[in-house]
């Protein structure tokens, strides 16, 4: 569909392409090069953390920090329903079981009182997501974590940036994974990054992306035979991706900064005008990053999706509950009690939300929801 306004555009800039043509350029350093190195180093500098491992995906990421932090069958992992379903896929992939715990109405993150009820003596380690750009009580469950001797693996795919006052998501659990899937703050189309400051998790990440092979050198450019020591698997990212990585990095202070600004002046409007509208209203000291401008209409949320889609406006539903889906609930049998997330998963509604929005483009968002809910002023 040729879409009025869709729900993301990428940002980017001649900088983008002049990187990822400097890269190509260098001939045999396609997969292996340079860039990864030092996009590794730009993303812990700016997280503030002392490591950071790039993946072709979130999802390998994910996957590569169950295996370097030994979770295993038998093992319990506590995750949300209300995520993308590769943060509840991650501890199957080694044979784990995970347990879902419902949410809280304010961050849609992890509820820290539910996850208490969900630990048992088989729970090993606590996965939250930090929903669209904003952190979820990621204090109050790294307390829990401590209490329980539990390993808090943050999953902050949509949140790069976001942080709660001057500490940013990503510094507060063991190792943390950010997404550079397309519509994320900054993208280079997909990809993934796992942060941490253990030196040994650190190690064994490179281990399991790369074939758990014992990297000496460049493999594709040394005559040396590197062992191989453990399982791993073809994880890494490419030296052209993280070529784009690093320019994206450089402009996303300014990404940031341009996505509130639209944010600002939608939640504005929104709240003004239109009383049938829940925006997003995070707490003082939570810095949102807006990946996503999700909102909550209690009546009629499918009905005006479809009327948003019809008049050119593409919107989305920011989740589904992953319990309820026919992988859980029919194949492996999940019955789960979940009442924050089955309500919320019925309300939600993620508007268009990009830099380069601007306010005319907001204005006819607010025209249309405005006469679809009858409000004449």
């Amino acid at each position: 569909m040729n879409w009025k306004i869709p729900l993301f555009k990428i940002y980017w800039d001649e900088g983008d392409m002049r990187m990822v043509s400097d890269a190509i350029k260098l001939g045999m350093n396609w997969a292996t090069g340079p860039n990864v190195g030092e996009f590794e180093e730009l993303i812990a500098n700016y997280v503030g953390t002392k490591y950071a491992a790039t993946f072709n995906s979130g999802t390998s990421a994910l996957h590569a920090a169950m295996l370097a932090h030994k979770i295993k069958q038998g093992d319990e992992v506590i995750v949300p329903s209300f995520t993308f379903i590769a943060t509840a896929n991650a501890p199957l992939f080694v044979g784990a079981k995970s347990v879902f715990a419902d949410i809280e109405e304010e961050t849609f993150g992890l509820d820290p009182e539910d996850v208490k009820e969900k630990i048992t003596g088989k729970t090993k380690a606590i996965i939250p997501i930090h929903y669209g750009g904003c952190a979820c009580k990621i204090r109050e469950l790294k307390e829990i974590a401590e209490d329980y001797n539990l390993i808090l693996i943050e999953d902050a795919a949509e949140s790069l940036g976001a942080k709660i006052g001057d500490k940013k998501v990503g510094t507060f659990g063991d190792s943390a994974m950010f997404s550079l899937c397309a519509p994320k703050v900054i993208t280079t189309g997909e990809g993934g990054i796992m942060v941490t400051d253990s030196k040994d998790i650190y190690e064994k990440l490179k281990l399991i992306r790369s074939h758990g092979r014992a990297e000496i050198a460049d493999y594709f450019s040394s005559t040396e035979y590197m062992d191989y020591i453990t399982l791993g698997y073809n994880f890494r990212m490419s030296n052209i991706v993280a070529a784009l990585g690093i320019s994206q990095l450089k402009k996303i202070d300014r990404v940031i900064e341009m996505r509130r600004k639209n944010a600002e002046y939608l939640t504005s409007r929104l709240r003004h005008e239109v009383k049938e509208i829940i925006t997003p209203n995070p707490t003082k000291d939570y810095y949102h990053v807006y990946q996503m401008f999700t909102i909550r209409v209690n009546n009629s949320r499918n009905e005006f999706m479809k009327y948003l889609v019809d008049n050119g406006i593409m919107t989305k539903v920011y989740f589904f509950p992953v319990h309820l889906t026919h992988f859980y609930k029919n194949e492996l049998g999940y019955t789960c009690k979940l009442p924050i997330t089955e309500e919320i998963s019925m309300q939600v509604l993620t508007l268009p939300m990009y830099p380069t929005l601007t306010n005319e483009d907001i204005d006819f968002i607010i025209d249309k929801i405005k006469t679809f809910f009858g409000v004449t002023k």
